[in-house]
C-alpha cells in the first residue's frame, strides 16, 4: 500500500507538471500563474486524499478484478468536478486547458500505473515469492476444491500451507481427495496450526460445522495475532459488485443482485461496438486488403481469403462468422483423420501444429488478426466487440442447461477466454469464464478485457 501511495504521488506530480508546462509554457513562472503553481503543488497530494476517501487503498480492492482501475476512474471524475466546484465558489480561475490536460494524464496513468504494479506483483506469485500463507477449514472434497483452485489461480497470491478438517484424518485404507494440503488437524487446532506454520490467512469453507457462534469464536482467537479471516460462500463466479451484507437482527445476510442483462448500459455498449467497429474497419481497410491478397496468393492456399462459418449468436440464433482462412480449402474433409490427435478436451479440436493450417495462416493466427473480418458482424449486431466465445452449432448442441446461459449475450470478438489463455485453457475453464463474464459484465470489465487483449496478442498466449 505504500508503494502505491508513493506510486500515486509521483503520478500526481508528473502529470501536474506536465499541464502545467504544455498550458503555460515559457510563462510558467510569472507571478499571474502563481495560483497555478500552488496549484500543481497541491495535485498530488489531493488525488492521493481522494483515492483514499474513494477507498482505493483498501486491500479488499486492490491487485484483483476491475473494481481497483473502477475507483481510480471515479476519483478522477470527482476531483474534476471539484475542482470546478472550487473555481465557482471562491472565483478562483483555474485554466480549463490545465485542467482538460491534467485530470485525464493523471486519471490514466493512474490506472496504467497500478495495472503495472498489479503485474509485477502477479509474476511475483507466480514464482510463489510474497504469498500469504493460507489455511483452508472445512471438509475434505471443499478443500481439495479450493487447494486447486488457488494453485492454478496464481494472480490472487494465496498460498496454501495446510488444512484443518472436521475431523482427525482418517487411515489410508479409506479413499481420500486428491490435490489435499497437509493436514494440520481439526477445527479445534486451528489456532495452533496458524502458530505453527506462520499462515497470516486463514480462510474457512462453507460447512455446517464451522458456523455461527464457533466462527464468532475462531475469529477472536485469531484476532490476537492480527490473522486474517477469510469466509468463503457457495456462490460461484459472482463479482464483489452485485453482492450487499445486509446484516439483520446480528445475522449477516447476503443480497445477490441479478445480472445486468438489460437497460441503459447494454445500449450503450451497443453504441460502443458499432461505432469502433466501423471507425476500426476504416483505419484497418488497407492493412485487410493486404491481408486478403496475401492469403490468395500464398504458395498451396487456393480458395476464398475469407472463410465463412455457421456460429451460434444470443437467443441461439445462428449467424454467419467471418474470418481470414488460415487453412487449406479441404481443411473440414481432413479433420476426421485427425481427430485422434486432438490436444484439447470438450467440443474443440486444437492441434498445436495442425498440419491443415498454411504457413500464412500460422502467422496471422499467432497475431490474431485471423479475427479482424469479424468487426463486420459486429457492425451488424451479430457480435459484440467483447463477450464469449461463439460457439459451433454442434457444441450448442451438446451444452447442459446452465451451459446455454452463455446464450444471453452477443458473443465476443474477444473475451475473458482470450485474455486468459484462449486455446491452452480447458473445456471446462473456457465455459467458467465465459459464464463468469455473463453474469459480472460491466462496462468497466469491457474495456480492461479490451485492454488486456493487446497485451494478449502481443504475447500470442494460446494461439495456434
Amino acid at each position: 500500500m505504500a508503494t502505491l501511495c508513493v506510486v500515486d504521488l509521483m503520478v500526481g506530480a508528473g502529470s501536474a507538471v506536465v499541464a502545467l508546462s504544455l498550458r503555460f509554457g515559457p510563462a510558467t513562472a510569472e507571478p499571474y500563474n502563481r495560483g497555478h503553481l500552488w496549484l500543481t503543488l497541491a495535485l498530488p497530494f489531493a488525488w492521493v486524499l481522494a483515492l483514499t476517501l474513494n477507498r482505493a487503498y483498501e486491500s479488499r480492492h486492490l491487485f484483483v478484478g476491475n473494481d481497483e482501475y473502477a475507483r481510480v476512474f471515479q476519483t478522477g471524475l470527482a476531483v474534476t468536478a471539484t475542482l470546478a466546484v472550487i473555481s465557482l465558489a471562491f472565483d478562483f480561475r483555474i485554466a480549463r486547458g490545465y485542467v482538460i490536460i491534467a485530470m485525464p494524464l493523471v486519471t490514466v496513468a493512474g490506472v496504467a500505473m497500478r495495472y503495472l504494479v498489479r503485474q509485477q506483483l502477479h509474476r511475483s506469485w507466480a514464482r510463489g515469492e510474497r504469498l500469504h500463507r493460507v489455511i483452508l477449514v472445512g471438509h475434505e472434497l471443499a478443500v481439495a476444491e479450493m487447494t486447486r483452485r488457488l494453485r492454478r489461480e496464481c494472480y490472487h497470491g494465496l498460498g496454501v500451507v495446510g488444512a484443518c478438517l472436521p475431523h482427525p484424518p482418517a487411515g489410508t485404507a479409506e479413499p481420500r481427495a486428491g490435490g489435499l494440503p497437509p493436514i494440520l488437524g481439526t477445527f479445534a487446532d486451528v489456532p495452533a496450526a496458524v502458530t505453527g506454520t506462520g499462515a497470516d490467512t486463514v480462510v474457512v469453507l462453507s460447512c455446517p460445522e464451522m458456523a455461527g457462534s464457533a466462527l464468532r469464536r475462531l475469529g477472536w482467537q485469531l484476532e490476537r495475532d492480527e490473522v486474517d479471516l477469510i469466509v468463503a460462500s457457495n456462490l460461484v463466479d459472482v463479482a464483489g459488485d452485485r453482492t450487499t451484507v445486509r446484516p439483520v437482527d446480528g445475522l449477516p445476510m447476503l443480497h445477490v443482485e441479478h445480472p445486468r442483462l438489460k437497460g441503459g448500459r447494454r445500449v450503450v455498449k451497443a453504441v460502443f461496438d458499432r461505432v469502433s467497429a466501423l471507425l476500426l474497419l476504416i483505419v484497418a481497410a488497407p492493412v485487410l486488403l493486404a491481408i486478403a491478397l496475401l492469403v490468395r496468393v500464398s504458395p498451396g492456399a487456393g480458395g476464398p481469403a475469407i472463410f465463412r462459418q455457421v456460429r451460434v449468436g444470443k437467443n441461439g440464433r445462428p449467424f454467419r462468422i467471418y474470418k481470414f482462412r488460415t487453412m487449406y480449402v479441404n481443411a473440414e474433409e481432413r479433420l476426421a483423420e485427425l481427430l485422434d490427435r486432438n490436444e484439447t478436451d470438450g467440443e474443440l479440436f486444437k492441434m498445436r501444429q495442425d498440419p491443415r493450417v498454411t504457413r500464412v495462416g500460422r502467422w496471422l493466427r499467432r497475431l490474431s488478426l485471423d479475427e479482424v473480418p469479424q468487426l463486420v458482424n459486429v457492425l451488424r449486431g451479430d457480435m459484440s466487440l467483447v463477450g464469449p466465445r461463439p460457439p459451433l452449432p454442434r457444441e450448442v448442441a451438446n451444452y447442459p442447461s446452465d451451459m446455454r446461459r452463455r446464450l444471453v449475450v452477443k458473443p465476443g470478438l474477444t473475451g475473458l477466454w482470450q485474455v486468459s489463455g484462449r486455446s491452452d485453457l480447458s473445456w471446462e475453464e473456457s465455459i467458467r469464464l465465459d459464464l463468469s463474464y455473463v453474469e459480472n459484465w460491466s462496462l468497466t470489465m469491457d474495456l480492461v478485457i479490451l485492454v488486456r487483449t493487446l497485451s494478449a496478442v502481443v504475447r500470442s498466449s494460446g494461439a495456434y
